[in-house]
Parts: structure tokens; sequence; C-alpha cells
């Protein structure tokens, strides 16, 4: 169901409160002078995730290292985790209106997150053609209405929808056909995540690449923005929050399936990550899968 803009505003802060303790978080943003959302977003150390966003409707003014750069209509800005956020309107224009997805990326997608031009490691890209530009557009509307519905799978839909999105971006980025991540560091995720419930330490996953541990650390926190551990911790929850909405398995089931022997640590994780804790996010899906 296409989606127009009286229907977008029920995805803004205007409407509800957004948490990102989750592995995707979207909405859209009206901003018009002085009203209640015009003012700077400022975090200094950026986010966990990636956030991917769009100018709809005027222009807006973001910071890239020292100096600032204008968002304006069509325009698509990536932040990588932990690289800084100071944004809001422009002085210049009366509004700024624009769609943004709060993300942690599949493994498989990181090399599609690499994107030409880059200021201060913030990618930007320009949309020229009008067909492809309704066709990011319609994208970004799709990841955000099923990342805030209850039905059944709506967050496997919504990681589907966004998928196709960011391959969407990828195409308009050629001189990035030419890079990837280390290979070395794709073989360990790829490892991690069909080993994902066995117990392996960094000496371990090191011989697995060939590298000392110590130098494994270096280069998979360079590449992937966060520690080997942490990573597959986000793995992990995420892994899990599926087969909770998906599947009858128990809370406890679930947490073996992961790689928790213990339930109640495993609790505590997710509900870091999810903000709930997994008893509670089942009971979200209970009834449709009961149907």
């Amino acid at each position: 169901m296409e989606l127009d803009q009286q229907d977008m505003v029920n995805y803004s802060p205007l409407m509800k409160s957004f948490t990102f303790n989750a592995y995707l978080v979207a909405g859209y943003t009206p901003i018009s002078r002085a009203s209640p959302l015009d003012f700077y977003i400022n975090r200094p150390g950026g986010m966990k995730g990636y956030i991917l966003h769009m100018t709809l409707r005027g222009e807006g003014r973001i910071k890239a290292g020292n100096r600032y750069i204008a968002s304006c209509q069509n325009d698509l800005f990536l932040f990588p985790p932990g690289v800084a956020h100071h944004y809001g309107r422009s002085e210049n224009s009366e509004h700024w209106d624009h769609l943004w997805i709060y993300f942690h990326p599949r493994p498989y997608w990181l090399d599609w997150l690499r994107w030409d031009r880059l200021e201060d490691s913030i990618g930007i890209t320009r949309l020229q053609d009008a067909a492809f530009t309704a066709q990011i557009q319609a994208g970004f509307k799709e990841v955000i209405q099923q990342s805030s519905s209850d039905e059944l799978l709506s967050e496997a839909l919504a990681m589907n929808a966004l998928e196709r999105l960011i391959i969407s971006c990828f195409k308009l980025q050629p001189l990035c056909n030419h890079q990837s991540i280390d290979p070395r560091i794709s073989t360990l995720c790829h490892y991690i995540s069909e080993h994902i419930v066995d117990d392996l330490s960094i000496v371990q996953l090191a011989e697995k690449v060939f590298l000392s541990p110590s130098r494994l650390a270096h280069l998979f926190k360079n590449e992937m923005h966060q520690t080997i551990f942490a990573w597959r911790e986000q793995l992990r929850v995420n892994r899990a929050r599926n087969l909770l909405q998906s599947t009858h398995l128990t809370v406890s089931q679930v947490s073996q399936a992961v790689g928790y022997d213990d339930p109640l640590y495993f609790s505590r994780i997710f509900r870091h990550h999810a903000g709930v804790s997994p008893r509670e996010y089942k009971k979200r899906y209970e009834r449709m899968i009961s149907i």
C-alpha cells in the first residue's frame, strides 16, 4: 500500500516516540520553522548502527568534519556507526522533511554500504533520475510501514525491503564495485553465522583466517566498527528475534538455539538490545502464530 503525505505523519516523532534499542527503526520527520521538531540533532559519538537518510522537501544542514553540507530534495546520506551526527533545518529553508532508517546490517550487506562520495566518512548520493527517485522513496516508505507493523514476520519483511533499498542505492555507486570488505573478515563473519551456538574464542577464530589474535581484533574492529564478540552478540539477538516472532519455541529453547546456555543471561542481553524481555517480545506475536 502506497503511503500518502498524511499517512506519513503517523510515522513521525509528532505522533510516536522511537527507541533505538532495535536492529531496525524507521520514520518520517517533517520540520517547519519554529515547529516542535525544529532543533538540531547532536550525537557526538554517532550511533551503534547505520542511518540512511533522504530529504523529501526543503533543505537540511549536516556537519561533516569541520564544515556543513546542504541536504537538498532527493539527497541521500549514509551515516556509518560511530560517526558524529549534527544536523537540522537550514536557516535558508522554511522546511526540512526527511525519511530515515536506523539499522544494523546483515553481514553480507557491508560491501553495499561503501559509497563513492564520502565527506568525513558520511556517504552522499544525489538522485537525478525521476523514476529511480520514486523507486527509492517507495523503498523507504515500505521499510517504514513494515517496521511499524505488529503483523506476523513484519520485522523480517522490513529487513527484506531494506535490503532491496540498500542494493538500489549501491547501484548508484559504480566505483564501489571495485571495493570490498577484507575477504578474511567476510569469511569469518560467515563462519560465525554458521556456528552461532559455538563458544568460539578469538584464538580459534584467528586460526581460521591465519592471523594473530591481536591482528584479527584490530582488523575486525576497523572493518566492522565493533568488536568480534559485540558483533556476534548482535547477530545472536537478531536471530533470536526472528525465532521468537515466527516459531513456537519457548524462550529457553530460543536461548539454546542462539548459543546461550543460561536463559536468564540471554534475557538480560536480549533486553539490552531490544528494549523488552524475550517473553514480552514473544507475546506480541503469539496470537498471530496460533491463528
